[in-house]
């Protein structure tokens, strides 16, 4: 009897090319999920890639122009390129600057992705020659992960353009955040990072809306999300570290303090409080309560003394005086906090604060830039040195190679520190047996203005 048979064909191959913030990171993630699941292989070159994707970030123009360069780059190593992310709102101005790209979409249009990247690059295998169910794609290392509870923002900030690029706000539902958590715990994530564009307040456009978990109602409610997660389990009975990102300082952020004195939530807040002129901040358009911020950052300290607090300040915001940006450099020192990035000021098409009147020189925001890293380097200096000689949980990123002594050195992380942003805790001679994604009981014994040193205890 005679037989044919067909050879399956080679799968096609997506890389993929991610700027900007972890929710785009997240975005990157879903997107390629969803490409596996049609049955497309991933490449980690340009070389090997039927199609590339450039998921673009559009906030500020000098990360317009990265974007601009990236996809430029695609171009010229591999031809076939498809844009996507927020500066994917711009499409006539990528198109005039790269008239090759094939397509253009812009920020979480993930259908519209995918079913650009099935034209210009058909499945050849499709979904169903591998019958085993495949794991989500991370582009994080497997022991933390982002966990994306909203998109949008209500905010109209002056200096912003997020609602015109991603729209208002729109949350999760609690019962699909807390699955997918539990899904990524039990694939070996360790740390989970909460992401949006304001994450204090998420629920607030469903009203809060309950639904079911684990047989009991939990709300659409950043309390309770904190407090679901926080019941989660890596091992032992022992809960992720769960840090909170993007939470403006309203009301209720109180309540989330205990959590982190009862050891359920990772003593982290990441405030984007911007300034604390309240002239500033009504130009701005935002909360202009920093004295009373002042005595809430007071009481969760006392209810939580190992909380670490980092946020981001904007320098040189068009109108901003000397006076101004003095009293931003008292409230810091009063303030104390743990880590801060500052940014100076770059207008952004389309925002309400390129009208504004009195735009600082150039040369006056370097000055008020270098100024503020100067005092928040030295606060940061200071709370580190007083961590030597303590003994502190940290999560392991990389362990490296045995050197010529066969000693071996690894890079971590405390509570206090957030992936990529904040900094890192850098041990000596670590066991053998240590391995990214380990929690480690560490020996500080050294400090500067940024990082610890220090060894396994």
């Amino acid at each position: 009897m005679n037989t044919t048979t067909t050879a399956i064909p080679d799968q096609k191959k997506v890389g993929m090319v991610s700027l900007g913030c972890p929710k785009a990171l997240v975005d990157s993630e879903r997107i390629l999920t969803r490409l596996r699941a049609d049955g497309y292989a991933m490449s980690a070159d340009y070389a090997g890639a039927d199609v590339v994707l450039v998921n673009t970030c559009g906030f500020l123009d000098s990360a317009k122009e990265e974007s601009l360069q990236a996809i430029g780059e695609a171009i010229a190593e591999n031809g076939r390129v498809i844009v996507t992310g927020c500066m994917g709102e711009e499409a006539d101005a990528i198109r005039a600057a790269h008239p090759q790209v094939l397509a253009v979409t812009g920020a979480h249009q993930y259908e519209q992705v995918v079913d650009a990247v099935h034209t210009h690059a058909p499945p050849s295998q499709g979904p169903y020659v591998d019958l085993i169910p495949q794991p989500d794609i991370k582009l994080t290392p497997r022991h933390y992960s982002y966990l994306k509870i909203s998109e949008g923002c209500n905010h109209s900030c002056a200096f912003c353009i997020i609602p015109d690029l991603r729209g208002k706000l729109a949350s999760r539902r609690i019962d699909a955040v807390l699955r997918e958590a539990e899904k990524l715990v039990a694939a070996g994530t360790k740390e989970l990072l909460v992401i949006s564009q304001d994450t204090s307040a998420y629920g607030v456009d469903t009203r809060h809306e309950e639904r079911l978990w684990k047989g009991q109602p939990v709300r659409a409610h950043m309390t309770d999300l904190a407090r679901e997660l926080g019941q989660l389990d890596i091992g032992g009975g022992i809960p992720p570290w769960v840090r909170l990102h993007y939470v403006y300082p309203y009301p209720h952020v109180d309540a989330v303090i205990p959590l982190m004195a009862e050891g359920l939530l990772t003593p982290y807040l990441d405030i984007p409080f911007q300034h604390a002129s309240p002239k500033v901040l009504r130009a701005m358009r935002r909360p202009a309560n920093e004295a009373k911020v002042l005595e809430r950052l007071k009481g969760w300290r006392e209810i939580c003394p190992e909380i670490a607090i980092r946020s981001s300040f904007v320098v040189g915001f068009p109108g901003e005086t000397e006076d101004d940006f003095k009293y931003l450099l008292d409230w810091l020192e009063e303030a104390q906090l743990d880590r801060v990035g500052a940014f100076r000021f770059e207008p952004v098409e389309g925002a309400r604060a390129n009208t504004l009147p009195d735009p600082v020189p150039e040369a006056v925001k370097e000055e008020r830039y270098a100024r503020v890293m100067e005092v928040t380097e030295r606060i940061s200096a200071a709370k580190l040195a007083a961590k030597v000689g303590t003994r502190i949980p940290v999560i392991i990123d990389e362990v490296g190679e045995p050197d010529e002594d066969g000693d071996i050195g690894a890079t971590g992380r405390s509570q206090a520190d957030a992936p990529e942003i904040d900094g890192a805790v850098y041990l000596r001679n670590v066991p053998q047996s240590l391995a990214a994604g380990d929690i480690a009981t560490v020996s500080i014994e050294d400090s500067d203005a940024h990082d610890l040193f220090g060894a396994v205890a």
